[in-house]
């Protein structure tokens, strides 16, 4: 018994050192460097100018076909392990106010729902983790976003987040908590499944919450604009202040988006009260 004992932990720390040890792909293998040349000053300048100009970039082709089956791939692989959730949630993100009425649009309720995989999930030796930390990326990124430094989260779970959508979930119309946003398209649905959005459509910073222009956003009177995004398309976007949903899947086939997560400072942890909410679990 002990030597089996012995030969076990032998075993299990052997997988672990070769998982560390696990060469990470290079940004050729993972990147269309061609179409998308990172270091490359005027490329940066030139996709600042969209950003700015647009409140979003899309940047088609960006993962290379074998990244693009290879994250897929991890993606069926794990789904088993995903973290569903359905929730309600206002517009703003936060909690109800008393002072408001129910069907006020600073109280209305729309719905959420989506499966998760979380970083500890993701495989040692997938493309997502070599191009998370890679640092000519996280250089363009500071680039075109107009940041000093980006930083992975300090929690196991938050940095790398691959989500699901299958037929009838969706996300609701939101203005989101943070500055910017960076996801891949990993895989279209049949039908559905829509990024819309209303740029600008409030001020958070000067306390311009526009309640009614909002209202009329939910309401259908305002025509979103949609974003056209391929399979392996690198988007950023800001969405603070620019409304925006996915519309409900359709068809059989699951959408697969990837979420990739930083912060403008290090040792940050996404909060227990959220991780709970996205992730059921605090590690």
């Amino acid at each position: 018994m002990q030597l089996e004992s012995r030969n076990s932990l032998a075993i299990n720390l052997q997988l672990k050192l070769n998982r560390m040890t696990q060469p990470s792909k290079s940004l050729e293998e993972i990147i269309d460097l061609t179409q998308h040349p990172l270091a490359d000053t005027h490329y940066q300048q030139a996709c600042k100018r969209d950003i700015n100009k647009h409140g979003v970039l899309v940047l088609d082709g960006f993962l290379t076909p074998q990244a693009i089956d290879a994250v897929r791939n991890e993606g069926k692989q794990k789904q088993n392990l995903a973290y569903y959730t359905a929730s309600d949630h206002n517009v703003y993100l936060a909690p109800s106010d008393p002072a408001y009425p129910a069907d006020h649009i600073r109280n209305r309720s729309v719905t959420s729902s989506k499966g998760c995989i979380t970083t500890d999930q993701i495989p040692e030796d997938s493309p997502l983790r070599s191009l998370y930390n890679n640092q000519e990326f996280k250089t363009f990124l500071c680039a075109v976003l107009e940041e000093n430094s980006l930083h992975h989260y300090a929690d196991p779970l938050s940095s790398i987040n691959l989500h699901y959508a299958a037929a009838g979930q969706e996300l609701g119309w939101h203005y989101d908590n943070s500055s910017f946003a960076i996801t891949l398209l990993i895989q279209k649905p049949e039908a559905g499944g829509t990024f819309e959005y209303v740029k600008d459509a409030r001020n958070a910073d000067e306390g311009n919450m526009a309640h009614e222009f909002t209202e009329r956003i939910l309401d259908g009177e305002v025509q979103p604009r949609c974003l056209n995004m391929q399979e392996g398309s690198l988007v950023l976007f800001r969405g603070k202040n620019s409304i925006h949903r996915v519309t409900p899947t359709i068809g059989d086939v699951t959408r697969m988006l990837v979420v990739l997560a930083y912060n403008k400072e290090s040792g940050v942890s996404l909060s227990e009260s959220a991780r709970m909410t996205f992730y059921g679990r605090l590690e």
